[in-house]
């Protein structure tokens, strides 16, 4: 029986991105292996292997968990791997430098955005562009999942014989199988302190420096008192320990901000939402932007890798300069005077979002795991 082995540092990452995979290749007669540094049970798994993979490049774990896995894929001789994130793929394709050449294993890396990127600290480019330049020799498929990280990988890494542009992991329509009334709509509103009358903005994302929510907050504070029926939904986990509703409460915001915690509702908070925002320093292909996009909400977003891949100026929202204040207020303020702007923005996203769904990723994904 032919064998397949998926590689994260996570449970996390396999859970939320890549089961769908382990199901095509376990209906295709695979046997499916999983190694993370977790315990769970992975839908789809026949066995589960725990790799002490740590996400700190500095970390000795990293040494023991190029070992073990080195054992493991040199007993199990596997057909595919395919590994992910940045650690997770830095250990794997170290472990099974020995397979691919006596058993032929083809290792298969999906980068979801490099450390290295325009913009990015001159320590990401010391530190983590020679190792990926490195190990491309050593990858024989090469995944870039937006514009900027492929168009560097084919310019500078040589020696991967085949690199590859998929735009993400998938958007899964049956995240989407709901239908919601007016009154559920306003109930979910209502459960949120907001009424029918108020204008909804969400940015679901973990509150993070990176992902810059204490720069939109101060940005958006002017707006909030002009119009004070302007709402900004946080849903997300707090990386920043409070930070963030600190400085809202300095800044007399707590009935327009609203930090919702992690969600499992995220489509239906959408779904009652009249704009997505992202202020984003950095992305690889932003999930949270594809999901507003198949509910057809209009987007504003900082121009980053990632966010330029998915909105065009003008067409399906608005692409703002980073830490721009005023294009922020000025584009916000575009839509909510604009209805029809907001309509014509909404039909593009679903007419534009068909390229990143499921459906069509999968295929993309089963043409370069059926190659020879």
């Amino acid at each position: 029986m032919k064998k397949v082995l998926f590689t994260a540092t996570v449970d996390s990452h396999i859970e939320l991105f890549h089961v769908p995979f382990l199901k095509y290749f376990k209906e295709n007669g695979y046997e499916v292996h999983v190694a993370t540094n977790g315990d769970n049970d992975i839908p789809y798994c026949d066995k589960k292997i725990k790799i002490p993979f740590e996400r700190s490049p500095f970390k000795s774990n990293n040494l023991k968990a190029i070992k073990n896995l080195k054992n493991v894929i040199n007993n199990e001789q596997y057909d595919i791997i395919h590994t992910h994130t940045p650690m997770g793929s830095v250990v794997t394709r170290l472990a099974a430098l020995k397979s691919r050449k006596q058993n032929k294993t083809r290792v298969i890396y999906t980068a979801h955005g490099f450390h290295f990127f325009k913009g990015a600290p001159l320590l990401n480019w010391l530190l983590f562009y020679p190792v990926e330049k490195f190990l491309s020799k050593y990858t024989d498929t090469l995944i870039l999942i937006n514009k900027e990280d492929y168009n560097l990988a084919k310019r500078k890494f040589k020696k991967c014989k085949n690199i590859q542009y998929v735009p993400g992991v998938g958007i899964d329509e049956a995240k989407f199988n709901f239908t919601m009334s007016n009154e559920e709509k306003l109930n979910l509103r209502k459960s949120l302190k907001l009424s029918n009358n108020d204008f909804i903005m969400i940015y679901p994302a973990e509150l993070s420096n990176r992902k810059n929510q204490e720069w939109l907050i101060k940005s958006i504070k002017d707006l909030i008192k002009k119009y004070p029926n302007i709402h900004l939904l946080l849903p997300g986990r707090d990386n920043l320990y409070g930070k963030i509703q600190i400085l809202t409460k300095q800044l007399n915001l707590e009935n327009n901000i609203h930090f919702l915690g992690f969600r499992k509702d995220i489509p239906k908070l959408l779904s009652i939402s009249d704009i997505a925002i992202s202020s984003s320093k950095q992305e690889g292909l932003p999930v949270n932007i594809m999901e507003a996009m198949y509910i057809g909400l209009p987007i504003i977003a900082t121009d980053c890798r990632g966010n330029s891949d998915l909105v065009i100026n003008d067409k399906n929202g608005y692409i703002i300069p980073q830490n721009n204040t005023n294009e922020i207020v000025n584009k916000i303020n575009l839509i909510y005077q604009n209805p029809k702007l907001k309509n014509k923005f909404t039909d593009e996203n679903k007419k534009d979002i068909n390229r990143y769904l499921l459906k069509n990723i999968l295929k993309d994904m089963i043409k370069i795991y059926e190659e020879k």
